[in-house]
């Protein structure tokens, strides 16, 4: 196959900590709503009657880091009216905000949220999976910073033949929209993506 990087991320082992998350907002100065890396909290269960009161029941909970999935088949750039996104040689995918006019089409057809809004510059952001600090021979800010080591990112296929090829849990979408650069070893709730019984728990932090 062509070059593709791609991130990996160990769900068994994310304590939910967002280093990797405050790491990204730092290195690359992001404002106030701008995540170009989220961790969310994903969770549910159900109540059952123990002599008349209702108690939780079969409760679980596991954490979920992700960016930009860097796609195989990218909408983002698809719909551009401006081409300002563009996928690389190796896979990276990037955004040009100088030629983006602010028209959000990318926003809404990305699958992940991945680009992200600046209401500052009025134009989108997004994940380019620090290519900068890739150019010096270091590694992304959120893998560096996870202290769980759960983030890796290397060439697609090393990291299928080292992981193995899951690439959707809940609360991701499905992969067959854009076929994500992602690689992912579930935690032991993780549930496939489009047969969750839970949801997000953490939708309404803004840092």
């Amino acid at each position: 196959m062509a070059k593709q990087k791609a991130f990996y991320f160990d769900a068994s082992a994310c304590i939910g900590c967002k280093a990797c998350q405050i790491a990204c907002k730092d290195k690359h100065d992001l404002p106030l709503g701008v995540r170009w890396r989220r961790v969310f909290e994903y969770g549910g269960g159900s109540w059952v009657e123990q002599n008349g009161v209702k108690v939780p029941s079969s409760l679980f909970s596991s954490y979920l880091s992700t960016a930009c999935q860097h796609c195989e088949s990218p909408v983002c750039r698809d719909v551009c009216p401006v081409q300002a996104i563009t996928k690389r040689d190796d896979g990276i995918v990037i955004l040009d905000s100088e030629k983006c006019i602010g028209c959000r089409y990318c926003e809404w057809a990305c699958p992940y949220g991945a680009p992200q809004f600046n209401e500052e510059t009025k134009a989108m952001t997004k994940c380019h999976f620090c290519y900068d600090l890739q150019a010096q021979g270091l590694n992304p800010a959120c893998v560096d910073a996870c202290v769980m080591r759960c983030l890796d990112y290397g060439e697609l296929d090393e990291l299928r033949a080292k992981y193995g090829d899951l690439n959707e849990i809940e609360p991701l979408p499905t992969n067959e929209i854009t076929h994500p650069s992602l690689v992912i070893t579930p935690h032991k709730h993780s549930q496939k993506s489009g047969a969750g019984t839970g949801r997000i728990l953490n939708l309404e932090e803004e840092v």
